[in-house]
Formats: structure tokens, C-alpha cells, sequence
């Protein structure tokens, strides 16, 4: 596992994570297909919030299951929480806000959350 360094673009919310990219998505669901987000997903004891959970106001849509996190300050959702499809919980890490990845270097798989 490589660990990153990521965040929010004021830097008020910072974190590490353990997390491999090769094994990306992105999502045409009806918020993930605005935001754009590349989604890693990692175990929740792989994810550590260094600074900024004050700065964190959550929205849960559709099954309610997400915690989607985004700085109240800049707006960036630059992870989530949840449950992983066997009950672990899980941090789903918006690549573009991890430090010194190349986005357009991945290939991330499509998944179509619309139809779901």
C-alpha cells in the first residue's frame, strides 16, 4: 500500500491514507457525474484525519449509506465515508484531492451508478 497526503483546497481538512490506485472509479450518478470525483476506496483503518473535522459538514443522499464530507469553508468533497458491499467500514478518497497525483495519468473504471 502507498500512503498519500490529501485534502481540501483551503487546507483546512488534511489527511493521510493508506491506498493503492490502481483500482479507481468514477460514477455517472447524479451527484458523483457533477462533482467529478476519481474514487479510491480504502478500509477506515487505512484513513487518518489529521486536522479539520470541525471544518466538515456532511450530506447523505438516496440510501442514506454515505457520508459525503466537505469542507463548509472551499466546498471541496475531498472524501466520504461508509460501508464497503462486505460490512467493513470504508473511506472513499476523491483522488483528485490527494498531493502530487496525476489525474490524467489513471485510468479509473466506469461505473454507472445511474442505472442503480
Amino acid at each position: 500500500m502507498a500512503t498519500h497526503q490529501g485534502g481540501c483546497q483551503c487546507g483546512q481538512v488534511r489527511y493521510t491514507v493508506e491506498v493503492e490506485l490502481d483500482n479507481l472509479i468514477t460514477c455517472n450518478c447524479s451527484r458523483c457525474g457533477k462533482l467529478g470525483s476519481i474514487l479510491a476506496f480504502a478500509p477506515a483503518s487505512a484513513f487518518t484525519l489529521q486536522q479539520g473535522g470541525e471544518a466538515l459538514t456532511e450530506y447523505r443522499f438516496n440510501t442514506h449509506k454515505i457520508s459525503h464530507l466537505f469542507c463548509q469553508t472551499c466546498g471541496i468533497e475531498s472524501f466520504g465515508r461508509g460501508v464497503g458491499p462486505g460490512g467493513a467500514e470504508m473511506a472513499a478518497i476523491n483522488v483528485r484531492c490527494l498531493d502530487d497525483v496525476d489525474v490524467f495519468a489513471l485510468k479509473p473504471h466506469q461505473f454507472d451508478g445511474k442505472s442503480r
